[in-house]
């Protein structure tokens, strides 16, 4: 399932998914907590976002292991496989903290909806959501830097 789509390796192909959508979640993340006026305009897109970045980076993940494991069987080894595991270490971490982002962000679209279904919450737990999800943005849009430049780094990296 991982492995390709119409033969090219599902992971260059799905990679571009999470350029975009994981830094539009930290970016809509952060403007959704500093921008309390916004918020009836950006809550759609948060939660859209907050669901599609943790599954588009769960798929560059477990492709990424697949084209790994591919790359392996065909005798890559030495420096090549170093930067391939080291692009895969940054994955990993990204992973790691896109799906905290997102539990958050959903957490915070419901603590601020004002619906009447939602429980009065205590008066702390919109501040500690809303730090939450910035730090988690910040650290998404490092990982997701660090991530993509190891990652282009390894395939271009002495092509030109």
């Amino acid at each position: 399932m991982f492995e390709e789509i119409l033969g090219l390796p599902v992971h260059v192909l799905v990679v571009h998914a999470v350029v975009v959508f994981v830094p539009l979640l930290a970016v809509l993340a952060i403007a959704y907590v500093g921008l309390p006026r916004w918020r009836h305009r950006l809550d759609w897109a948060l939660g859209l976002l907050a669901v599609a970045a943790p599954v588009t980076a769960y798929v560059a993940v477990k492709s990424g292991e697949a084209l790994t494991d591919a790359l392996v069987a065909r005798g890559f080894q030495g420096p090549i496989l170093d930067q391939i595991f080291n692009h895969s270490r940054y994955g990993d971490i990204l992973f790691r903290i896109v799906v905290p982002l997102g539990i958050v962000a959903i957490l915070l679209l419901v603590a601020t909806s004002g619906h009447p279904r939602v429980p009065q919450l205590p008066a702390l737990v919109t501040p500690v959501l809303a730090v939450a999800a910035v730090a988690l943005a910040i650290a998404a849009l490092v990982y997701v830097y660090l991530t993509g430049h190891s990652g282009a780094e390894t395939v271009w990296g002495t092509t030109l």
